[in-house]
């Protein structure tokens, strides 16, 4: 069985990413995820920590670009999970806050909070998308699940990152190999894996053709094709990379240059250094009225 997936249907994938970070571990689905958009068309997309937002801005950018009318909601703490690198929380913040809100703002917002306390600001019934790539233990994310499952709509469809990590505390992959066989579902293993799981009993029809009902053979054709094309997009973010490092070493080069000028300012001011001076002018005087009776 050949796949019936058409990829000149959904050209929104074709889509260079905007938010270009570092070498993030989402941006080969990237693709994926803008495709989903179009597909899903949902009302209310949540997602469920954020961080630089490579992840969360590819899906407003498909919202923009495909004119919908969906409310997008970013939650985190951004504080990090323990798990994860460490890393200045309020740089984080702004640097994605500067980017999102003159391009999403109209539509999106970035909610500070925890998981637990942002929950209670859901209808149940209400979201048609959730994105979770939060806390990964198994504990943390199987809380996570339980506690937003009910505010999931009849169509609604949850996102799974990291399920192909078995590495540190995460346990994404335990709580995806418990629960997946209970729904529809499709998984690309790539970029540490996304599992895709459709909670709502009234997921789309095309939806379901093209990820829920494919043999091995043709799920695997859709997983080669989307690792191909998100691989397309990994340049640019190394590029970015790149460019901050060398930003920054700039950045380190010249404030150091600053520091010595400012000191050697302070020297050349100083009572000691003007009485050198002088001390030198007096010197080179006496060199040169013996050098002249030498001659």
């Amino acid at each position: 069985m050949v796949s019936k997936f058409t990829p000149l249907k959904y050209p929104i994938m074709l889509s260079a990413p905007v938010r270009i970070v570092s070498s993030s571990n989402w941006v080969r689905h990237i693709p994926f995820a803008m495709l989903l958009v179009d597909i899903l068309r949902p009302k209310v997309f949540v997602e469920l920590g954020t961080l630089d937002g490579v992840s969360y801005c590819a899906f407003c950018q498909a919202v923009k670009e495909l004119r919908i009318n969906t409310l997008c909601y970013a939650v985190d703490t951004w504080r990090g999970d323990g798990v994860t690198i460490s890393y200045d929380e309020t740089e984080v913040f702004n640097d994605l806050m500067r980017h999102h809100d003159p391009l999403y703002g109209n539509f999106s917002r970035l909610i500070r909070g925890t998981f637990d306390d942002t929950v209670g600001s859901f209808y149940d019934g209400e979201i048609d998308l959730l994105h979770i790539d939060g806390f990964h233990p198994y504990e943390s994310v199987k809380h996570a699940f339980e506690t937003w499952l009910p505010k999931m709509s009849k169509k609604g469809v949850i996102l799974f990152h990291d399920i192909n990590v078995r590495q540190k505390d995460y346990g994404v992959w335990k709580l995806w190999d418990e629960i997946k066989p209970n729904y529809p579902h499709f998984e690309f293993v790539h970029e540490h894996g996304l599992g895709v799981l459709a909670v709502g009993p009234d997921v789309s029809t095309e939806f379901k053709e093209l990820f829920l009902e494919q043999n091995e053979q043709a799920a695997l054709e859709i997983r080669n094709f989307f690792f191909k094309m998100g691989n397309a997009w990994k340049p640019l973010f190394d590029a970015a990379e790149k460019e901050k490092i060398m930003t920054a070493e700039n950045t380190t080069l010249r404030a150091e240059l600053d520091r010595c000028q400012t000191e050697l300012q302070l020297i050349r001011s100083s009572r000691t250094y003007r009485l050198a001076d002088k001390m030198r002018l007096v010197l080179n005087k006496i060199i040169r009225r013996r050098d002249a009776n030498i001659v």
